[in-house]
């Protein structure tokens, strides 16, 4: 049994098309990946899949319930964390807990249960009867999980749960997702703009660029679709469009692109086709300062299918929202 069903949705907000058709499928029990930049229509559909707002066409399952005709048992299904913290700071680790289990129906031994067993699961014990106040960036991000699971729910959105946070307590977050996984039977929607947070925690991903869903997959076969290795050069000058047609050109070379002064490339064999790079380039007198070479990641997979680069796209969607914002 699939967990969620997306098909076809749509969804305009004024000039902005934010979901343009996105269509995926999230096995029961499975961590699902919904990976793009910011701006590409990743909260949209968590807020189509949690009842939040409706889609202009196409449809919807949540745990065998249509988002739209049954929304109230999807509700029940749920738990939703949103990108903005929904926690009192004024109460502490465990009020709010409690709070949120009497919200949900759930109280008694059952409920005190539940928040103990939560609050060792998230590594929160010790500061349980702190108030949130006092909490860290991480602490509190955990505690907002630790929220959306109280009833127990089939699924758990998780909207960018990373974000804002440094990189120790992102690291730290991980491991608790990856215990969560374990420790809970669940299907878990997990949306995010780091590309290491998808690699390392999705069981599948759905990689999404202006409202649509360009490839799906396990990280690994995502990675391994891509032959062969990612080359990279610096170029000295800005001559980055005569460079990629020289490199093209090549034989070794399988598909060329470039941006700014940046030129990548996938070859058979990095070894082999560096040194053919830099001659060919060298006598058309296109200056290098730098070359690397790696193993395709998903930032190479990212460029490959929507032909832009990944952290380009998601500046600008920052600076989008940021305008919206203001607006």
């Amino acid at each position: 049994m699939d967990g969620i069903v997306v098909e076809g949705l749509r969804k305009r907000y004024g000039a902005v098309q934010a979901l343009d058709g996105v269509g995926f499928r999230v096995h029961a029990g499975e961590l699902f990946g919904l990976l793009g930049p910011n701006g590409a229509g990743k909260s949209t559909t968590v807020k189509v899949l949690a009842t939040l707002t409706t889609p202009d066409a196409g449809r919807a399952e949540v745990a065998g319930h249509d988002v739209v005709a049954e929304a109230n048992a999807v509700r029940r299904a749920i738990g939703y964390v949103p990108q903005s913290s929904g926690v009192d700071r004024d109460a502490t680790g465990r009020e709010n807990l409690m709070l949120q289990g009497r919200i949900q129906d759930v109280g008694g031994r059952a409920l005190e249960a539940r928040v103990g067993e939560l609050l060792d699961l998230l590594g929160l014990t010790d500061a349980a009867e702190r108030v949130v106040r006092g909490y860290s960036g991480g602490m509190k991000r955990r505690l907002d999980v630790a929220l959306g699971l109280v009833h127990r729910p089939q699924v758990l959105f998780l909207d960018e749960p990373t974000t804002g946070l440094d990189p120790e307590a992102r690291a730290s977050m991980w491991e608790e997702l990856e215990r969560l996984a374990e420790g809970e039977a669940l299907t878990i929607l997990l949306t995010t703009h780091y590309m290491e947070e998808a690699d390392q925690l999705a069981d599948r991903l759905a990689i999404v660029s202006l409202g649509r869903v360009v490839v799906e997959g396990t990280p690994e076969e995502l990675k391994r679709s891509l032959r062969g290795e990612a080359v990279e050069v610096e170029l000295s000058d800005g001559r980055a469009a005569d460079a990629e047609g020289v490199v093209a050109a090549l034989e070794d070379v399988l598909e060329a692109s470039s941006e700014g002064r940046k030129l990548r490339s996938r070859v058979a064999s990095g070894a082999r086709a560096i040194p053919s790079i830099l001659s060919a380039l060298e006598a058309r007198g296109i200056g290098v300062e730098a070359v690397t070479s790696h193993r395709p990641s998903l930032d190479d997979v990212y460029l490959h299918y929507t032909g832009r680069e990944f952290a380009a796209e998601d500046e600008a969607g920052a600076r989008e929202d940021d305008s919206a914002a203001e607006r």
